[in-house]
């Protein structure tokens, strides 16, 4: 077995681009759902049979069931998830998880059936505070295919990922590579909504918006991926490993070469580590002639 099938075997993924079985229900949010879900059965079953316990054990505080509540929702992974990219903007705490079903079935959708359902999604509760959704841009056909984390406070209200200081920034690198932001690459985000405050992604709302960009990778079919910061690696990679030992390797996403590398804002903050991001720019670039050059002596051999 090769390393791709090995990679796609061990995520439930397959060659179809269908939704992987299995991979939903050990999601962090579809874990919090079912913890709700048994939470809410254990609460019935507790009032009806509420007459037979005694009064001592039944007294239990609101206070007490607000600490006791994270608890019984948390899943490990969603702990694990220690944020390594800070918001530039000020913390703001993220409202409480809502109990969020798995996303239905990967429906087929054409580019511009698939616009129109992420600008009308309501699969989460982003849509009650966005000012639009931010589906994508650049060329829908490109090789490169650039993925990042959610919107900011300026792509939430120009509609179009990196354009703010993030997006002056990976601007220029991709300038310094010799590739056109609007020709040779398609950018997106896997968040189609902006977190309020710019906090980091909920599991519940990574979840909502997976089949969207599952079926952007599939529409656009790049030649290699460039993951943008922590969220984005670790969606597409199903890891909880942290960005600095997952770049300077090739990874793959259902058999796409995939480079991981950190997000724009957060080099803005941590200037040192653009070196490391040009070094990233590079070795992705080394890989993509790579396989642009073995492609084109596969389409030029003549056939038997």
């Amino acid at each position: 077995m090769n390393r791709s099938r090995f990679i796609q075997q061990a995520i439930g993924l397959g060659p179809q681009w269908q939704a992987r079985s299995g991979w939903f229900e050990q999601h962090p949010a579809e874990l919090e759902r079912q913890a709700w879900q048994l939470a809410q059965q254990q609460a019935s079953q507790s009032a009806v049979t509420a007459a037979e316990i005694p009064p001592a054990i039944t007294a239990v505080t609101e206070a007490d069931a607000e600490l006791a509540a994270p608890l019984l929702v948390t899943s490990p992974a969603a702990m694990a998830s220690t944020p390594e990219l800070i918001s530039a903007a000020a913390p703001v705490t993220a409202p409480a998880e809502q109990p969020a079903a798995a996303p239905l079935p990967l429906v087929e959708l054409s580019w511009e059936q698939l616009e129109q359902a992420v600008a009308n999604c309501q699969n989460c509760q982003l849509c009650q505070t966005r000012s639009q959704t931010v589906f994508g841009r650049g060329n829908p056909q490109a090789r490169w295919m650039l993925i990042g984390e959610a919107p900011g406070e300026q792509e939430d209200r120009q509609g179009q990922p990196f354009v703010g200081k993030a997006g002056q920034l990976l601007d220029n690198m991709l300038a310094a590579a010799g590739l056109d932001r609007e020709n040779d690459v398609y950018i997106a985000n896997v968040l189609k909504c902006r977190p309020p405050g710019n906090r980091n992604p909920a599991p519940a709302e990574i979840l909502a918006c997976s089949n969207y960009l599952q079926q952007q990778i599939r529409h656009v079919q790049p030649t290699l991926i460039l993951a943008l910061g922590r969220f984005a690696v670790q969606t597409l990679l199903q890891t909880e490993q942290s960005i600095g030992k997952l770049r300077g390797q090739l990874h793959h996403y259902q058999g796409i070469p995939l480079i991981a590398t950190y997000h724009p804002a957060y080099l803005l903050r941590n200037l040192p580590d653009k070196a490391k991001a040009w070094q990233d720019m590079v070795l992705a670039k080394q890989h993509f002639n790579r396989l642009s050059k073995a492609a084109s002596l596969h389409t030029t051999q003549p056939q038997p």
